[in-house]
């Protein structure tokens, strides 16, 4: 069935994901408005190291075009690491290859995390992962690459996927308090398989300032692709405000 013949109004998201990721979608599903669908194909990935990371995205080409076959909209490779593992600018190739293979319009976690620091005016940020010392190491040098102050990045040191999807949002709530700091205007959360998204609006209101995870960047940059306004309550002030929000307006 076209894009044209859809019942009117529906939309498809395409997300790529680690095939050992047991959380992204979930969150996926209960942030998305009822008339976008999500559809999922995977990429072999089991450890959360920069070897196994590189490999996963051997099959990228493959797993996108299985994706566009279901005639989605817009694909998203919904995975952090992935998409930042080598540095400034990789995140967008790895976009360009997916655009390439399938006619469709494409983004990854790491670019919408850049889109939504910018979009929210955030110069000087706090990291939160999953990750062991060597991958929060690159995602900071990432961060930073990309114009954003790391004030501090700490990571719960684990490199099994499974074990982080078993994780509670309570780890990822818990976390973010501790490395908080005065002078950080934002905290960032990185890890889609990491359970954030139930975290986000309570730190928000507790610590007032914004809280970003990577699955919020990456339902954000899907529905923005889609051309959709409305905000989205329940998940932080970046879905809340999905057109809106500006680093100008204060927070609230």
């Amino acid at each position: 069935m076209g894009t044209a013949n859809r019942q009117s109004g529906a939309r498809r998201i395409g997300l790529l994901v680690p095939s050992s990721n047991t959380t992204v979608e979930p969150e996926f599903y209960r942030a998305l408005p009822a008339h976008v669908t999500l559809h999922v194909a995977r990429l072999h990935l089991t450890q959360i190291t920069p070897e196994s990371i590189l490999g996963m995205v051997e099959d990228l080409e493959a797993q996108s075009r299985n994706l566009a076959s279901a005639d989605v909209d817009v694909i998203v490779l919904g995975a952090t690491a992935p998409s930042f593992l080598k540095g400034l600018g990789y995140d967008r190739e790895i976009a360009q290859r997916i655009e390439r293979s399938t006619g469709k319009r494409a983004t990854t976690t790491s670019t919408a995390l850049i889109e939504a620091i910018g979009q929210l005016g955030l110069k000087r940020v706090v990291l939160g992962s999953a990750y062991d010392e060597k991958v929060n190491a690159i995602a900071r040098a990432f961060l930073e690459a990309n114009g954003v102050t790391v004030l501090d990045a700490r990571g719960l040191g684990l490199v099994d996927n499974l074990v982080v999807g078993r994780l509670e949002d309570s780890s990822a709530y818990e976390l973010t308090r501790r490395i908080d700091r005065p002078d950080a205007d934002g905290i960032v959360l990185a890890c889609t398989n990491w359970k954030t998204m139930g975290a986000i609006e309570r730190l928000e209101q507790e610590l007032g300032k914004p809280v970003i995870s990577t699955t919020q960047v990456s339902v954000w940059a899907a529905l923005r692709l889609l051309g959709e306004e409305e905000g989205i309550a329940g998940y932080g002030r970046l879905l809340r405000e999905i057109r809106t929000v500006t680093g100008d307006k204060q927070f609230a």
